[in-house]
């Protein structure tokens, strides 16, 4: 499960207020809920790109922080893709994760990048530096 902040001074609320309808014009329709972090997240079992198996996503509530969007997309093996010929897909299914985590974040891909890059330089950090 991957989690991602919104640029500074918005919020996912804000940039998307309708999460559970953004999430099924990305992906199809919802079919249940799953608890992570203490939030219910949106589970697409069936999406309707074929190279998903199944999408989750939803925001995650953290006391006294901006909430953040949680996000797995379990993807099929490129091996069942090209048994089905479902590899056509597969650029469909990366656009329609780029442009949610977009519209939900405010942050392109090369932003997203940047900062998972400085989240994990900052927890390598030893603490007596």
């Amino acid at each position: 499960m991957e989690e991602y902040k919104m640029r500074r001074g918005e919020y996912l609320e804000e940039r998307v207020p309708d999460l559970e309808g953004t999430i099924e014009d990305y992906f199809g329709p919802i079919t249940s809920t799953q608890e992570f972090k203490g939030s219910d997240l949106y589970v697409v079992d069936e999406p309707k790109n074929p190279v998903f198996e199944k999408v989750v996503a939803g925001a995650v509530a953290y006391s006294g922080k901006k909430d953040k969007l949680a996000v797995d997309f379990v993807e099929r093996d490129l091996q069942d893709l090209m048994e089905t010929g479902d590899v056509d897909a597969a650029g469909d299914a990366n656009t329609a994760k780029n442009e949610f985590l977009l519209e939900c974040t405010g942050r392109d891909a090369k932003s997203r990048r940047e900062s998972m890059k400085r989240a994990v330089e900052d927890d390598e950090t030893p603490d007596n530096v």
